[in-house]
């Protein structure tokens, strides 16, 4: 496996599945933003460290975590949909991570991509609008798309499924730790994005 900056197994491969959040999108620190404020509206805080560590984890589940945590008792559903809300107003300030996009750039047509994301895809959509890459992808697979999300291998098996490639052909393009156990839970080789190339990586 590879855990250096883009540092690419030899393959062959048949698809490339990438994260987006973090991976594509340079977006944790607007992700970060928008739970702290859908949090705090409710007097609770979401820890700046433990948002970093949940990364790749579904909306809602996110938010049973942080009840079951800290005794909070804030509506998943609810909170989740706040939270998107103001996820997606913020998302003019998107920025890509440079060289994944410039990896994409250079492979599209070459072999088929997919985007295998913990966030719900009217969010997964608008990000790829603002990146330009909408049309890089065969396949997209959000939040909900499967019924267990990762570190459960569901959301990679489903996309490699949809994309018609046997799982252990796929190459898995990931930053958080939930998101390489379900690439290696779902007998796929992985490239992990370094926070060094990411603009938040500072934070």
């Amino acid at each position: 496996m590879a855990d250096n900056a883009l540092l690419v197994p030899p393959g062959p491969f048949s698809a490339y599945l990438f994260d987006l959040d973090g991976t594509v999108a340079d977006s944790m620190p607007l992700h970060y933003r928008s739970w702290s404020q859908a949090v705090e509206e409710q007097g609770n805080t979401f820890p700046e460290d433990l948002f970093y560590n949940l990364g790749g984890i579904p909306l809602p589940r996110t938010v049973e975590m942080l009840n079951e945590q800290f005794g909070y008792h804030m509506a998943p559903a609810e909170t989740a949909r706040r939270k998107e809300e103001l996820y997606l107003s913020m998302l003019s300030e998107m920025q890509p991570v440079a060289a994944v996009v410039e990896h994409i750039h250079a492979q599209h047509g070459k072999i088929p991509f997919a985007i295998v994301s913990g966030s719900p895809r009217a969010s997964i959509y608008k990000t790829l609008e603002i990146l330009g890459l909408l049309d890089h992808f065969k396949v997209i697979v959000g939040a909900e798309d499967y019924t267990h999300g990762k570190p459960d291998p569901e959301p990679f098996l489903t996309a490699a499924a949809r994309l018609g490639v046997a799982a252990k052909e796929c190459l898995v393009w990931e930053d958080a730790d939930a998101g390489i156990a379900s690439a290696e839970a779902a007998g796929m080789q992985w490239v992990r994005i370094p926070h060094s190339l990411l603009r938040g990586a500072t934070q």
